[in-house]
Order: C-alpha cells, then structure tokens, then sequence
C-alpha cells in the first residue's frame, strides 16, 4: 500500500553537507519525494512537532537543537513508505544504530542525531502538515 512519510534532515546533517548523501538513500530504497524545502524551523513548528515530548527532560535541549541552524524538511511516497524510512534511519542512539543506516553511518551524538522519521503512518499524516500544508 502507497503512503507518505515526514523526514527531516536535522541541523547536523546539513551543516556536515550530507543532505545529498542522505536523500540519495530514500530513492535508492524506492521512495519517491513528494515534497521538499531547505528551512529554519519556526518555534510554532518545532513545537507541534515535538508536542508528545514536552515536559520531558530532553524536549528544551532539542528545541535548541532543532533552532541551531536550517533543516531539509521532506515528504516520501511509496509503499511502506513509513516503515521503510525507519528502516533505512536506524534505532535512534547512534551508537546503537546499525552500520548502513543513516544514523549509524552520520550520526556522531543521541542529543543531536542527524534526522527524523515519522514513527507510524499517523505521525506522519500529522507531521507533513506543520511543514507542507495543503500539500495534497
């Protein structure tokens, strides 16, 4: 089954220049973008993001991460789209990411790993909005 799913490459991944390198591994797993944009994150969207972790005490420090500099924020269809994505980012330390994932090959630290993934097809019908609205 078709679906999209929200991925954003976070500040670490482009101020390293590994935008490229990164997106090229959704389109060499099948994925097909949708939707793409180079921004800096407004509070009201890292907010609405990261609503499920506010009051965690982790959520200010990401925050801060997620403002330290532009991010790629992008859309990907396919089939099994979320669960592929997953797939190809790795488990969220990167120390425990697998070598081949996205995070187990550039992420350096946990607080500041290189990118995010909807975790289920609802985060994602969720997530594209607070940075692609109307997108159909």
């Amino acid at each position: 089954m078709s679906e999209r799913t929200y991925v954003m490459l976070k500040p670490d991944a482009v101020r390293r220049g590994f935008a490229g390198r990164i997106l090229q591994r959704f389109e060499d797993a099948g994925l097909q973008m949708a939707a793409m944009q180079r921004l800096a994150v407004s509070e009201a969207q890292s907010k609405a993001l990261y609503a499920e972790h506010e009051g965690k005490p982790f959520y200010d420090s990401l925050l801060t991460y997620i403002h330290s500099g532009p991010v790629v924020a992008t859309v990907w269809e396919g089939t099994g789209a979320v669960a592929l994505a997953r797939k190809l980012i790795g488990a969220t330390d990167p120390a425990q990411a697998a070598p081949g994932t996205i995070r187990g090959d550039f992420g350096l630290v946990m607080d500041e790993n290189v990118v995010h993934g909807s975790d289920s097809a609802e985060s994602a019908e969720r997530e594209i909005p607070i940075f692609f609205p109307g997108l159909d």
